[in-house]
């Protein structure tokens, strides 16, 4: 019986990981073509039934998670240095593919956990963890493809013989496509004017970053 719940165990394992190739693309195909409609279809997909959420599709923190993972590997297949005076903590966190990975995980997660506070503050919502998750799904759709050129950029600028203009094209591309989405977004659900959802989207991310500072600069220091 055992060992039948294992093989069961394992065809689902099989089954889960080759559907991968297949939603993983369509999925983030689906935020570029239509950045507000999937986080519209994210926002729906909550109101399901658990077992039937994102049934067509991989759920928005997987796909955070998957980008990061693939940036992640191709910065070592390509053999990306650590940049110069890097701390001895941080050279800790870059020698395990596992400890970067998380670490990158929780850096490009602060936008999106920082931004959907924001909403449900400007909304006046009573903030809990069945009032953040909504909001917070969305806006990993959203940062999905900003974390994948970010990671794009800051490779291409590390590999030797590449002209570093290239990866600081990537990043800019990136982060203008994010600025730009997440003020179409707080506009629309805020129902605010494009100046007050511009103004919104520089506070929360500018408060996202001063996080990261925060947790980034003892992990340069030590």
């Amino acid at each position: 019986m055992d060992f039948l719940k294992i093989l069961r165990s394992f065809e689902e394992f099989i089954f889960e990981a080759t559907t991968w190739l297949v939603f993983y693309p369509l999925t983030l195909w689906r935020i570029v073509r239509g950045p507000l409609a999937a986080m519209d279809y994210s926002d729906r997909e909550q109101g399901e039934i658990e077992d039937k959420r994102y049934d067509d599709s991989i759920s928005p923190p997987l796909v955070l998670l998957a980008t990061i993972v693939i940036a992640n590997l191709v910065s070592v297949a390509v053999h990306v240095p650590p940049p110069e005076g890097t701390s001895d903590l941080m050279k800790a966190l870059t020698v395990s593919p596992e400890r970067l990975v998380l670490f990158r995980s929780l850096v490009f997660s602060l936008v999106p956990l920082v931004c959907a506070l924001t909403l449900l503050r400007r909304q006046g919502h009573k903030v809990s963890r069945d009032s953040l998750r909504p909001p917070f799904y969305a806006q990993c759709y959203l940062a999905a493809p900003c974390a994948g050129l970010i990671s794009a950029g800051g490779i291409i600028q590390m590999v030797p013989g590449v002209a570093n203009w290239l990866g600081f094209v990537c990043i800019g591309v990136g982060t203008a496509w994010f600025l730009v989405m997440q003020t179409r977004w707080f506009r629309k659900r805020l129902a605010v004017s494009w100046l007050n959802a511009g103004v919104t989207t520089v506070w929360a991310v500018t408060r996202a970053l001063i996080c990261l500072l925060v947790i980034l600069t003892p992990v340069a220091l030590i």
